[in-house]
């Protein structure tokens, strides 16, 4: 009993420490937007974590906006692909709330500028250049590109475009109802006279036919 009341007063000290150290940090709303260097585009759901609570970690959005609870002196760590890691801490502040513009270094490096050429070396391109046919003009290219076996070639390999196909439909509609009109194949034969007509001449040459063979 008596080692027992030391040890709970000690608890107690801690306890009570421990509780003011806690209210000594300020809770507040930290939000903010990740953007880029120069060309201020945001970093979509770039990683946001407080290394001072327990490495709690959050996702932007795909705007790089972001919003959680922390503490006033908590350290926050922005990270992403592509992008130089970040650490701040969120200062003190007067109200409840607090709004941070991230900037992050893009880690990307942009190459020089290389034109490439069809010759390994200068002599090559010396060689074809004065090699080059330069007898044909403009009209005579436009009017082999735009021959017959040119284009046909053309459309036999580059497909047809909405308006064509339109067209095209359109056309072939057409036709077969012409075709149903003008072509006998489409009409219903029961409703043709001269077909009947024809039938009735063929049945009665059928019968004079047989009425004679059946005279002699």
């Amino acid at each position: 009993m008596k080692l027992l009341i030391p040890i709970l007063l000690v608890l107690s000290i801690f306890f009570d420490s421990s509780v003011l150290k806690a209210q000594e940090k300020k809770i507040i709303q930290y939000s903010g937007i990740v953007t880029t260097v120069g060309s201020g585009l945001p970093v979509g759901y770039a990683t946001v974590t407080n290394l001072s609570f327990r490495n709690e970690a959050v996702a932007a959005n795909n705007e790089g906006y972001f919003s959680f609870v922390a503490h006033v002196g908590d350290t926050i760590r922005f990270t992403s692909v592509g992008f130089d890691p970040l650490t701040i801490t969120i200062p003190k502040v007067s109200g409840d709330k607090y709004t941070a513009n991230i900037v992050m270094q893009n880690l990307v490096t942009e190459l020089p500028m290389v034109t490439p050429y069809p010759w390994a070396s200068i002599e090559e391109f010396n060689i074809a250049f004065m090699n080059l046919d330069v007898s044909e003009d403009n009209i005579v290219r436009a009017r082999r590109s735009l021959s017959y076996e040119s284009l046909s070639a053309m459309a036999a390999v580059v497909p047809r475009d909405g308006n064509e196909m339109r067209s095209i439909n359109n056309a072939q509609s057409f036709n077969t109802m012409n075709n149903k009109v003008i072509n006998q194949r489409y009409a219903n034969p029961l409703l043709n006279p001269f077909a009947w007509g024809s039938l009735i001449q063929q049945i009665t040459k059928g019968s004079q036919s047989r009425s004679k063979s059946a005279r002699y």
